[in-house]
């Protein structure tokens, strides 16, 4: 095993890293994106019943496996999976866990970058948005700023021109990561997130008063105010309700943002005493992700799209991708509020940056878990290893930027499919061959809280059900147009084989890890037989 030793600095600590890796991008631009992509109101249905009936649920299933794996000395997915799993393919299906943060933080470094950049730019003048222009060609700026920051206008252009200085803000910002990284759980991701969350929390709440005193930009459309922009996220367009990508969509976002599915909260987990509360920690975790997601991102962002770009405008704003939103619209809306505008421009972004690098760093923690567990390799050497890997998906990121292409491919295969994948394979085996019982006494062991019982009927059938059905459901509707999407241009192409080569890796480090760890005398097969 790796001599590096891991381990949690307080219990509030650990709560607040899974939350920090909760309450990222994902809140303040991917939920109002998905939401606004799949009809408001109507994708909260799903949502919210993918929210009780699987995220808290398998969250909780999450938790007790990580801490399961940890008593028995592993730390990664794939290893916990294997033991929970009883087997060899459950092993290989834990590489998904692997697979999932290092593939989106590809991508999510980048986005990251976004949103340093555009804080910078607001403490030093703001995106050059006159306000006494039109709307509409306010919104203009806003966009044509946008492409040209994120190089949306041809493949490289980040590379030469304008574009290098999003190349430049992207180095700092990833240097930030890779250094919090190096410096392990307690004495850096721990120490940085139990800054970050409360002064994003203060920032998010400055922001959304404001936004929610909001008049009527322009009296030639009276509805588009604040009370239209609720409306559109509370209020159901039923029609939608029947489109299987809604729900996977739903659940997917759930997965998404409470890290459930994602391979960071089995690994964060297993680092935790033998006897911390798992029950209360995951539901702990949840609730302050649920705020920020609902409660700061979709009011924010949502309300504010309605508000100066009306409902039909701001379904045409994320048409170039769900992260577009909160940069295509939000400037718009700052450019109204006088002297004010760049400091909530500042704070706005501040916040999303803060929320980028609490999720960011925790993308990289369970890639290298498993590299030191397999390898036995030093917590330096595998950092820098993982960090070479993550460079090289970046500049693929930031060479085929144009139209986001790359970007909208790793996440959707990646960031929605692959986590939907993973977090049903993960309640299959924790209730069906680790053994319900045994799991909900797991749960249970050291905690402060009782979860009611109807949860077991939730997760031994419901949450596994909902799953395949909804799976079955999405590949027999859709899986043949998502995959055509992901063939048509050059950047969605090497999109999935970048995705290819990464678990090929993977899978080649599991293998020399298992038998490695085997030599150890680890016992990865769980032989005890379920109670169910």
């Amino acid at each position: 095993m790796a001599e590096h030793k891991e381990e949690w600095g307080s219990k509030l600590g650990v709560i607040l890293a899974v939350a920090g890796s909760a309450v990222g991008l994902g809140n303040f631009l991917r939920f109002p994106g998905q939401a606004a992509q799949n009809g408001g109101g109507a994708f909260l249905i799903p949502y919210f019943c993918a929210l009780f009936l699987l995220g808290i649920p398998i969250g909780w299933a999450e938790w007790s496996m990580g801490r399961y794996g940890g008593k028995k000395g592993l730390h990664s997915a794939p290893m916990i999976l294997g033991v929970i799993g009883k087997g060899t393919l459950a092993r290989y299906l834990g590489v998904i866990g692997v697979l999932i943060p290092l593939g989106v933080s590809t991508y999510y470094m980048f986005i990251e970058t976004w949103t340093f950049g555009y804080f910078i730019k607001y403490l030093t003048g703001g995106i050059g948005i006159d306000p006494s222009m039109s709307i509409e060609m306010q919104t203009k700026v806003a966009n044509d700023y946008y492409d040209a920051f994120t190089g949306a206008s041809a493949d490289g252009s980040l590379f030469s021109g304008q574009g290098l200085n999003t190349f430049l803000t992207w180095t700092v910002v990833f240097a930030i990561n890779i250094w919090f990284v190096f410096r392990g759980l307690s004495k850096g991701i721990e120490k940085f997130v139990s800054f970050a969350m409360p002064v994003m929390a203060v920032c998010a709440l400055i922001v959304l008063i404001r936004v929610l005193t909001l008049g009527t930009p322009d009296p030639a459309f009276p509805d588009r105010n604040v009370l239209a922009g609720l409306g559109y996220m509370w209020n159901p367009n039923f029609e939608k309700l029947g489109d299987f990508k809604t729900w996977l969509a739903a659940a997917s976002q759930i997965f998404f943002s409470l890290s459930v599915g994602f391979g960071v909260i089995i690994n964060y987990a297993s680092y935790m005493k033998k006897k911390d509360d798992v029950a209360l920690s995951g539901l702990t975790a949840s609730a302050t992700n649920e705020l920020f997601e609902v409660g700061f991102g979709g009011m924010i962002t949502l309300t504010a799209a309605v508000v100066f770009l009306g409902m039909a405008g701001t379904q045409t704003a994320v048409g170039g991708g769900s992260f577009k939103l909160g940069f295509a619209t939000l400037p718009v809306v700052f450019a109204q509020m006088g002297s004010f505008g760049n400091i909530m421009g500042a704070l706005w972004f501040l916040v999303l940056w803060l929320a980028a690098i609490t999720s960011s760093l925790s993308m990289y923690q369970p890639a290298v878990a498993h590299l030191k567990e397999a390898t036995g390799w030093s917590h330096g050497k595998s950092t820098s290893t993982i960090a070479a890997i993550g460079t090289v998906g970046a500049i693929l990121t930031l060479w085929y930027s144009k139209g986001g292409t790359f970007l909208n491919t790793m996440d959707f295969w990646v960031g929605t499919y692959g986590i939907f994948l993973l977090a049903m394979a993960q309640i299959i085996y924790f209730a069906w061959v680790f053994g319900i019982d045994r799991g909900w006494k797991e749960i249970h062991d050291g905690a402060s809280i009782r979860i009611p019982s109807f949860v077991k009927i939730v997760m031994k059938y419901i949450a596994p059900a909902y799953l395949l059905i909804v799976f079955i459901g999405f590949n027999l509707q859709s899986f043949k147009a998502e995959l055509a999407n992901a063939t048509a241009t050059t950047g969605a192409r090497v999109a999935l084989l970048t995705i290819l080569a990464i678990v090929v890796y993977l899978v080649g480090v599991t293998w020399v890890g298992a038998r490695r760890l085997r030599a150890a005398g680890v016992d990865l097969d769980d032989t005890t037989p379920a109670t169910d």
